[in-house]
């Protein structure tokens, strides 16, 4: 979830999850076993379109494909996409709504947790493709959740992620709740895992999802703090002057700290592996939260276990990936099946 997911993501998305109070009765391993079995919570299901649009799943991956291969940073987005959307109530597509003056909706991209966030008028190009094949069949919250399946596969994460469908999109934004839901940068690691408790996620959950900021990259302004006056004690020190070069002093104008940014990782940058856990050993952890992990009891042995295991990192990502994609999903009657996912249906 966001870097491109910066926590708020940033540039595609950074999004993702992070225990111990273990307030819900899944976890990343439960849904694992749950996904195999094809038995979705809330009225999920595996191949849900199979008969209604057969070839659904392999439009979404076509056009994933496509426009990595246009755009490589789409796949980036879509991850921080489907964490935003996911992590306020419910992955129901609200992130998508855009601004309506008309009917006063506001959008959650207007939100500042938002930032940095794009591409999100590529979704419209797979809902387009979709449309063509199944008119007003599939759901702007199923494309969410297969392109950012999909785009993890294109980054070289996990492949072949069995992901339950049937998502309804919501009528109206969340706007008003974005900031209380999707954790800040800065945030404890104790607030981390208490807002990916309430999803169901766990401490080893969270370690793993928060492993998407292995690719894009961070503006600046959710950096400066870690550089200025002095450079975080917490982090490596030639890091630090790396990344002093990268983003400007603290004095500079905020807009100019915005356009800056540093990549989340400089070895593999665009690939999703476990570069991030093995940075954040060595005090090269981008955000605060991301650096906060090595050192908390609750989280540093997930970390160390997924720096020596890209295996193991990988399975649990893909685990944690599924549950955070089912999080009060709406289904059944009710929501609806937007034919734009920019706008709800007109009545």
């Amino acid at each position: 979830m966001r870097s491109e997911l910066k926590m708020g993501l940033s540039s595609s998305l950074v999004p993702v999850a992070y225990a111990l109070l273990l307030l819900c009765c899944f976890t990343a391993r439960n849904a694992a076993t749950a996904a195999a079995s094809g038995d979705g919570g809330g009225g999920l299901r595996l191949n849900y379109y199979s008969e209604s649009c057969p070839r659904a799943e392999e439009i979404v991956k076509e056009q994933v494909r496509r426009l990595y291969e246009e755009h490589g940073n789409t796949a980036v987005s879509w991850l921080r996409a489907l964490f935003h959307d996911c992590t306020v109530k419910s992955c129901d597509a609200s992130l998508l709504l855009e601004t309506d003056a008309a009917t006063g909706l506001v959008s959650e991209q207007a939100s500042p947790r938002s930032f940095g966030m794009r591409n999100f008028k590529y979704v419209g190009a797979i809902k387009s493709a979709l449309e063509r094949e199944c008119p007003g069949t599939v759901s702007c919250a199923d494309i969410l959740a297969l392109a950012a399946r999909d785009g993890a596969a294109m980054l070289g994460g996990p492949a072949a992620i069995p992901m339950r469908t049937g998502r309804r999109d919501a009528t109206e934004s969340q706007y008003g709740e974005v900031e209380r839901y999707i954790p800040n940068h800065n945030d404890t690691v104790s607030a981390v895992l208490s807002r990916f408790a309430a999803m169901g996620l766990g401490a080893e959950a969270v370690v793993a999802l928060l492993g998407a900021h292995s690719v894009g990259r961070v503006h600046c302004s959710n950096l400066v703090a870690r550089l200025y006056p002095a450079v975080d004690a917490g982090m490596e020190p030639a890091y630090g002057a790396y990344l002093r070069g990268r983003c400007p002093t603290a004095d500079a104008r905020e807009d100019t700290r915005d356009v800056a940014y540093a990549r989340n990782d400089r070895a593999t940058p665009m690939v999703l592996d476990n570069m991030y856990h093995k940075n954040l050993l060595k005090g090269r952890g981008l955000l605060l939260v991301d650096q906060r992990l090595a050192s908390d009891p609750r989280t540093a042995p997930f970390v160390r276990r997924m720096a020596a295991d890209n295996g193991y990192f990988g399975e649990t990502f893909a685990a944690a990936l599924v549950r955070m994609s089912e999080n009060g999903p709406l289904t059944g009657g009710q929501g609806e099946v937007r034919k734009d996912c920019r706008f709800v249906n007109a009545k």
